[in-house]
């Protein structure tokens, strides 16, 4: 069977992260990655998976595969992205990173709303404790119960002085299983392992667009050569390079 490019964005926020643009609704964001040519998506709010159904099923019907997943902030301040196959398993993982939230409340006016909506983008509720921040779990016993209930563990963007693993561990720790890692778009992998020595040379870099606006989707992305259509199963054999799959940054 022969090999198909797909164009892929898997670091795309909603607007129930506090950071993000109230534009950031499933509708404009499922016809924002289609007129970028993408693919595929993954849902990463901050520590949160209320709407990364809702834009799955705003994309029902079309091209786009849309991922469901999270960007968790670890005990280090680390972000880890976390995509899960199935709402089944997203459940249990959301259910697990609620345990590792401390009991603060959101300041809307600080630090922005957190709203819940539908397919269609309308308002369902507002998420009232405070996402925007670390949790409990470390980063190595995250990225292992990501990896325990089938997902993928990615350390985003992890050449910014922000949130990233270099700059908040100064190395890849020895002891972390993930299955790639994220540079953000201001780096070329290439750059990457030349600045960061530390990184396993095995270790698969990709790039994604980290939006928290409309504009920004699809700005970095990565391209998977899969040989069936893009399931989490798919990008994961190609992150591996099994059977002539492949992962490059283009």
């Amino acid at each position: 069977m022969g090999m198909r490019a797909y164009r892929a964005d898997l670091h795309v926020h909603t607007l129930l992260s506090a950071c993000a643009e109230v534009e950031m609704i499933p509708p404009l964001i499922v016809a924002e990655a289609l007129y970028k040519g993408l693919d595929v998506i993954a849902i990463t709010d901050h520590n949160a998976t209320d709407n990364a159904l809702a834009v799955r099923a705003a994309a029902y019907g079309t091209d786009l595969t849309v991922l469901l997943g999270m960007e968790l902030q670890t005990r280090e301040e680390v972000d880890l992205l976390c995509i899960f196959a199935d709402p089944a398993t997203l459940a249990v993982w959301q259910g697990l990173v609620d345990g590792w939230i401390p009991p603060l409340e959101n300041d809307p006016e600080r630090f922005g709303p957190q709203y819940i909506v539908d397919a269609e983008g309308n308002f369902v509720d507002e998420e009232l404790r405070l996402l925007q921040g670390p949790t409990t779990v470390g980063l190595d016993e995250a990225a292992r119960r990501v990896r325990e209930l089938g997902g993928l563990a990615i350390p985003a963007h992890i050449d910014r002085t922000s949130n990233g693993l270099m700059a908040m561990l100064g190395l890849w720790p020895p002891e972390l299983e993930a299955d790639a890692a994220e540079v953000s778009a201001n780096l070329r992998p290439s750059q990457a392992r030349q600045q960061f020595r530390y990184l396993p040379p095995s270790l698969p870099l990709i790039s994604s667009s980290d939006a928290h606006w409309l504009a920004w989707i699809g700005t970095a992305m990565t391209i998977f050569e899969l040989s069936a259509p893009p399931t989490l199963q798919e990008l994961r054999r190609a992150l591996q390079g099994i059977g002539g799959r492949r992962v490059y940054v283009p």
